[in-house]
């Protein structure tokens, strides 16, 4: 800790005497985007930021921005990142799952770029375009209207490895990360033009559960004793449930088909919450290791580095792990700016969203952006500098993939936080007021039908949800429809044989009869 702490310090001192400068001098400044995988934003400041050691966030709080309100728009791997990558929510590139996003040759930020005299790179995960992920997570995402109750995950755990020197532990983004400092310290540092750096890191996202077999999705929790000594395990909490019965029926199917309906001790919540701690601190060091870099190459003064996260992750919050929810552990991220010309220990209020991020870097590097964006710049709110578009006061996010048996919708505005399903009217909505409700435990929307009410209105003019809803379940349909022709004869194997093969095999005919009565219906059928 006191090692860590006084790297930290020694940064900061170079950095401040390492000279000033503004976005939009000589040298167009160089971009350095670190996104890692299913980070909670919340320990990104108080008091989540007091619960684990990261070293490198605090470094770039000090020195940069940090958006205490800032979520994902979509709470799962590849439309999120097609929506931050497009700048444009994922209904409007009908990114609905994580097989189905962008096009291979959809233009993103770094294309513009590129195009406009910079040296890019892009290493590590990157998973913005359709064709990606396992069969079972699309065939599930696929099947979310049918009506059986099967779970799709296996049972979070705690898996410890190594010993108090094991600080590699996720060896593939290590080998990314050093690849990356080694690409700024060879191609970067030796390069007449400006660069764009993007680094995607797997971290914290749990690893596959490899005990459960070939088809098994990622339920495990893993670290080494080095990383659990950077987590204050008196600080971790442990989250208040609803009773399975009082759980909003979504939730409920989201909490059975993750696998945690069962029983589970305090003592395994709080490892679970803890390994997963630790795995943010771990990620935490790859960004410390690629911001030396940028210092011990003298680059680092003319380059904006830009911290955040596809999603977060509820580590057991409400019943669940992994992500899929509009709950504030999976769809709150972090996000922290810092550069030249930027304002320093700056907390921002403004909700923001992932799709801000494509005008924010045109901006910075002072590119005109193509076509209609969801997003808005953020530069004004870390400049102070005026702008003639006004940011606005809400934000969209929305999920239509697996695990969760409904579209989902989610507009936070002020204190509040709207969540609507399918059409607004089959499923009853929810509406938390994060003011005094922070787990969000306490649905209000019958208690306040005109916070309701002019809520779903807003929704309504950003995107027509019934329409969009409607769209999906006819293309769940179709997608599912083609993969089973695919088949041929092999349909009956091989659905049997997915992440949902134990409870599929207790009544294998009944779930194919499911099936086929689904694709049978002429309307859309929600059985909640």
């Amino acid at each position: 800790k006191v090692k860590d702490n006084m790297f930290v310090v020694i940064l900061l001192l170079l950095y401040q005497h390492s000279g000033e400068g503004i976005c939009h001098n000589v040298s167009r400044p160089n971009i350095v985007m670190v996104m890692s995988d299913a980070f909670d934003g919340r320990l990104t400041f108080e008091p989540g930021s007091k619960v684990v050691q990261l070293p490198y966030i605090n470094y770039v709080r000090q020195l940069g921005s940090t958006f205490l309100n800032a979520y994902t728009n979509s709470p799962i791997c590849c439309p999120s990142r097609a929506a931050m990558w497009s700048g444009r929510f994922v209904h409007l590139t009908q990114s609905w799952n994580n097989y189905k996003c962008l096009d291979a040759n959809a233009t993103t930020w770094m294309d513009l770029l590129e195009r406009n005299g910079y040296l890019t790179k892009m290493m590590g995960k990157l998973d913005y375009t359709s064709g990606s992920h396992s069969v079972s997570n699309r065939v599930e995402a696929w099947t979310r209207d049918v009506q059986f109750l099967l779970r799709q995950e296996g049972r979070p755990v705690a898996q410890l490895v190594g010993n108090t020197s094991t600080v590699r532990v996720m060896q593939k983004d290590w080998e990314t990360t050093d690849k990356a400092t080694q690409w700024i310290q060879q191609a970067a540092a030796s390069s007449r033009q400006p660069f764009a750096l993007y680094l995607g890191l797997n971290l914290p996202h749990t690893y596959r559960t490899e005990s459960l077999g070939p088809t098994a999705g990622g339920s495990t929790f893993r670290t080494s004793p080095y990383w659990l000594k950077k987590v204050s395990s008196e600080v971790i909490s442990v989250p208040k449930w609803l009773p399975m019965e009082a759980m909003h029926p979504v939730d409920y199917y989201s909490t059975f088909t993750k696998n945690c309906s069962g029983d589970f001790t305090v003592e395994e919540v709080k490892n679970i919450r803890a390994f997963y701690y630790a795995m943010c601190a771990e990620a935490d060091a790859m960004l410390g290791q690629v911001i030396s870099a940028l210092r011990e190459t003298g680059l680092l003064s003319n380059t904006v580095v830009i911290f955040t996260s596809d999603h977060g992750e509820l580590a057991m919050e409400h019943r669940q792990f992994y992500k899929m929810s509009m709950f504030e552990g999976s769809s709150h991220v972090p996000l922290l700016i810092m550069g030249p010309g930027l304002m320093s220990g700056l907390q921002v209020n403004q909700l923001v969203s992932l799709v801000d991020l494509y005008p924010t870097v045109l901006e910075i590097t002072d590119i005109s952006p193509v076509g209609n964006l969801s997003g808005h710049s953020l530069l004004p709110l870390v400049t102070g500098a005026f702008s003639k578009r006004q940011h606005p006061d809400w934000v969209l996010s929305e999920y239509h993939g697996c695990n969760v048996n409904a579209s989902t919708y989610m507009l936070r505005s002020g204190r509040w936080k709207y969540i609507t399903y399918a059409d607004g009217l089959t499923v009853r909505p929810q509406l938390f007021d994060l003011t005094v409700d922070k787990d969000e435990l306490h649905n209000v929307a019958l208690k306040f039908p005109d916070v309701h009410a002019r809520l779903d209105k807003l929704l309504l003019s950003i995107v027509d949800y019934p329409e969009v809803s409607t769209a999906v379940h006819v293309y769940n349909k179709q997608a599912f429809t083609e993969w089973r022709k695919s088949l041929e004869g092999n349909y009956s194997r091989v659905i049997a044989e997915l992440r949902w093969h134990v409870d599929w095999q207790k009544d294998v005919l009944a779930n194919e009869r499911a099936v086929d009565e689904w694709l049978s219906e002429e309307k859309v059928l929600l059985w909640m």
